[in-house]
């Protein structure tokens, strides 16, 4: 099982306004919303997680000078002793009920593709990784963390007591973020034995999680020594039960193909029942009707509720039954259907409004039970199973890799 480690933490300095410098990951940022946090404050963490192409091919040395300055000028500042950091969040969840989650921040070992001990639980799609291990090279440091989910039973228990307030702040969605530092020895080896005592399933950031990889190997070659920090990565673990994640659907928009086709080649799968308008209320409807809804341009949907033994043999998993009901369709006009992702109902209907797109499913979100069997089985989902909210802020814990 992986080792799970303490380290000793880079900060933001309690002179900074931490509302104004955390961001959320780099990866669901727009350029607009990176200009948006680049002009909220000098500091802001995105100046060094997400190197501008406008900076030209020296754009990952430059952030790795600005992470150096801000060390100088103590805008960050590294712990004193190596820590655990415990992470809350306080949040409304779709549905409109209030939650609480915790979770841990250490450092998790980077093991081998295909090694037991830390899981991928999702078909990760083709993207390109020389960004990040780019950004790693550059800066020596792991900037945000990979989302992990423990097998333990009970770890949420241990973390339950507060540690040593270290920030807190409200992001743009009202979700309250407080991070606790946990020095007592004791405490510290009790959360590593239940972190390390079974698998962890990478739950957001295997593309992170596999660039920590890349770099280990290129470390060891460079070093000839495996007892580096490159020999773990930054990870943040909860435990992988209800009560502690939030999990929303990522809804499959496609182009090249009608609504008209997609219900055609659905008929024979899915009963199909006019839905009216669609709103943000079918993210809980879709849930209690046991259904998917196909989403037309002009915003009107179609229930999609699964015809019996229909999907016999595939998952219990929209992303999956649709990927079988699609597996040999085409286009409209003899075109390949193009697939993509999108979260949130509000922003599938956009894109629909303006054109973007021809059509969507909005698909309900993916069981902790399914997850569950997706690591006891060492099964993989398809991709884009799973979205986590809400989503880990990038700045409220930095690790040094030397």
């Amino acid at each position: 099982m992986p080792r799970f480690e303490p380290f000793t933490a880079l900060r933001y300095s309690v002179n900074e306004p931490l509302d104004e410098v955390i961001a959320p990951p780099y990866d669901v940022l727009s350029p607009a919303e990176i200009d948006s946090l680049l002009a909220r404050h000098a500091h802001n963490i995105v100046a060094v997680d997400v190197p501008l192409d406008r900076d030209g091919p020296d754009r990952y040395v430059l952030a790795a000078r600005r992470l150096a300055t801000w060390l100088d000028d103590g805008v960050l500042v590294r712990d004193e002793t190596p820590s655990l950091t415990l992470y809350r969040m306080h949040f409304t969840d779709e549905t409109g009920r209030v939650r609480q989650t915790v979770g841990v921040i250490g450092a998790l070992e980077v093991v081998d593709d295909g090694a037991e001990g830390v899981l991928p639980h999702e078909r990760t799609m083709p993207k390109a990784k020389t960004d990040r291990l780019e950004l790693t090279r550059a800066t020596h440091c792991n900037l945000s963390p990979v989302w992990g989910l423990s097998l333990t039973a009970g770890l949420s228990d241990l973390l339950h007591e507060p540690g040593e307030p270290v920030g807190r702040c409200i992001d743009e969605d009202g979700v309250e973020h407080l991070v606790e530092r946990v020095v007592d020895p004791a405490r510290i080896e009790a959360i590593r034995g239940a972190v390390g005592a079974n698998a962890v399933l990478i739950a957001d950031g295997h593309h992170r999680y596999a660039i920590s990889r890349s770099y280990r190997d290129e470390v060891r070659q460079a070093t000839g020594r495996a007892d580096t920090d490159a020999e773990l990565t930054m990870v943040y673990v909860a435990e992988l039960v209800a009560e502690q994640l939030s999990i929303d659907p990522i809804h499959r928009v496609y182009r090249g193909v009608s609504a008209d086709t997609l219900a055609a080649s659905l008929a024979a799968y899915c009963h199909l029942d006019e839905a009216g308008t669609v709103t943000q209320r079918f993210v809980a409807e879709a849930i209690d009707r046991g259904a998917m809804c196909l989403v037309r341009p002009d915003g009107s949907g179609v229930w999609l509720t699964p015809r019996d033994n229909a999907f016999a043999g595939v998952r219990a998993l929209d992303g999956a039954y649709l990927e079988h009901a699609f597996a040999d369709l085409e286009g409209d006009g003899g075109t390949a259907i193009d697939v993509s992702y999108q979260h949130g109902v509000q922003n599938v209907i956009d894109l629909l409004r303006v054109g973007d797109a021809d059509a969507a499913v909005l698909i309900r979100p993916t069981s902790i039970d399914e997850i569950r069997r997706t690591a006891d089985e060492g099964l993989l989902m398809p991709p884009k199973s799973t979205f986590f909210t809400p989503k880990l802020r990038t700045g409220l814990v930095v690790r040094p890799l030397g």
